[in-house]
């Protein structure tokens, strides 16, 4: 559903199913953001995919935007531990969510 919102918008879209394929692909190709769920199958979890991805020196600044069904106290402070940019609960707002990337400009981008 993500995937068809943003890429409806006019964005490109990227989707990969495991965290490790996220990592990957985020090391090889320059992406404006990154949008991540927590719970995610395989080993690694959102948690390990932000933080690996916030300690690469090519991802570091690339903005991380966590949707998650885990809405609380814990989760949302580890999330901004491992280097989280944004956080959005589910069920969340989808115009919400488009127009934060929306406001993502390509001079606040990192560049890649």
């Amino acid at each position: 559903m993500i995937e068809a919102l943003v890429g409806a918008s006019g964005h490109e879209v990227t989707g990969v199913r495991t965290g490790a394929e996220a990592i990957e692909l985020a090391l090889k190709e320059p992406y404006d953001v990154v949008l991540l769920d927590l719970m995610l199958p395989g080993t690694m979890d959102g948690f390990e995919v932000c933080g690996r991805l916030r300690s690469d020196p090519s991802t570091k600044a690339l903005p991380i935007v966590i949707i998650s069904a885990l809405d609380d106290k814990e989760s949302r402070e580890r999330a901004e531990r491992a280097g989280a940019t944004a956080y959005y609960a589910k069920p969340f707002r989808p115009l919400e969510l488009l127009e934060y990337i929306g406001s993502l400009e390509p001079a606040n981008r990192p560049a890649g």
